[in-house]
């Protein structure tokens, strides 16, 4: 189909089809992940705060758009509601603006510490390399992990008195804590990956997708699961503990890290029981809350200040989620 034929990229059309392929209800992720990096700055400007964390929150989207882009063929099988599948837009409309919405929010992080481009770009290349490690299955996971956890390393970097290699100095309980948050964030994100990976077998193994399941099979898919969310809950737990070694207590961060841990906790049991693709999505949607809701316990165990923010934020959240426009996909 010639470009011609695809609705504009000026037109409402292409915009409400744009923001579907973002899957909205996910943009939450990489807000939570960055704002985990904006939180430890110790006393952050506001203007800097809220210039950050919009490339920040929408980032997840358009990394989402850009590697539709290359998984067309899957996605057809598994999700054929997605505009990109159904021909309202082009890969080529999609590719386009997603890169430059990308580039947008790297140079608008940049202007706030030029540093950050090096990790803006990390990112990009990541996300446009990303389809070739999902077709395996020791690669999809970590792949996309790694790129999720630059954003809590980017969210800090926005401290232009920042420097990375003190996120190694592990005599001090602060950087240390940083570190162990970078990590919760890769474990959990790796998590939602492998859940994920489950409403899909049948169409990755029809078109040559050797992910974990299909590779090995339910259950050690779901013990991989079980281990990587033991290791994401025990990492933010260290963290909350670390932070408070300083004085920063507080009931509200560690009763949010109990709820997650709990929902966790159920989601893993789940995926054991029910044993067919086409009800994982209740399992998969949980990992997502936990990771959310790991993300905003350490962060309001680093600024309670921000609580009324966070409720909002979560609440958000869940509304989209409720409105997504396929129920069973995540």
């Amino acid at each position: 189909m010639s470009e011609s034929k695809y609705v504009s990229v000026l037109s409402g059309v292409f915009w409400n089809a744009f923001w579907t392929t973002m899957r909205p209800y996910l943009i939450f992720v990489s807000g939570a992940a960055g704002l985990v990096g904006l939180a430890f700055i110790k006393e952050p400007e506001i203007f800097r705060l809220i210039l950050a964390f919009i490339p920040l929150f929408f980032s997840y989207g358009l990394g989402q758009a850009l590697t539709d882009c290359f998984q067309m063929d899957t996605d057809a099988l598994s999700s054929p509601y997605r505009p990109l599948v159904r021909g309202i837009v082009s890969r080529k409309q999609v590719l386009s603006v997603s890169i430059a919405l990308l580039a947008i929010g790297v140079l608008v992080m940049a202007y706030l510490n030029p540093v950050i481009l090096i990790f803006g770009i990390l990112g990009v290349v990541g996300l446009l390399t990303y389809t070739t490690f999902k077709r395996t299955w020791w690669g999809g996971p970590p792949w996309n992990s790694w790129i999720v956890a630059l954003l809590p390393i980017i969210g800090r970097l926005v401290d232009r008195d920042f420097r990375i290699g003190s996120i190694f100095s592990m005599k001090n309980p602060y950087s240390l804590a940083f570190l162990l948050a970078v990590l919760a964030i890769f474990f959990g994100y790796a998590n939602f990956v492998v859940m994920g990976y489950f409403k899909d077998i049948s169409a990755d193994r029809k078109t040559g997708y050797k992910t974990f399941p299909v590779v090995f099979g339910w259950l050690p898919t779901a013990v991989y699961s079980d281990i990587i969310a033991l290791l994401t809950a025990s990492l933010t737990a260290w963290v909350i503990y670390l932070i408070g070694t300083s004085g920063t207590f507080n009931i509200y961060g560690i009763s949010v890290f109990v709820i997650a841990a709990a929902i966790s906790l159920y989601a893993q049991v789940k995926i054991h029981l029910i044993r067919d693709e086409t009800r994982t999505h209740g399992a998969i949607a949980n990992v997502v809350r936990v990771f959310i809701l790991y993300c905003a316990a350490i962060v309001l165990t680093l600024k309670l200040n921000w609580i009324v923010f966070v409720v909002i934020f979560y609440l958000l959240f869940e509304l989209t989620l409720k409105l997504r426009p396929e129920k069973t996909q995540v």
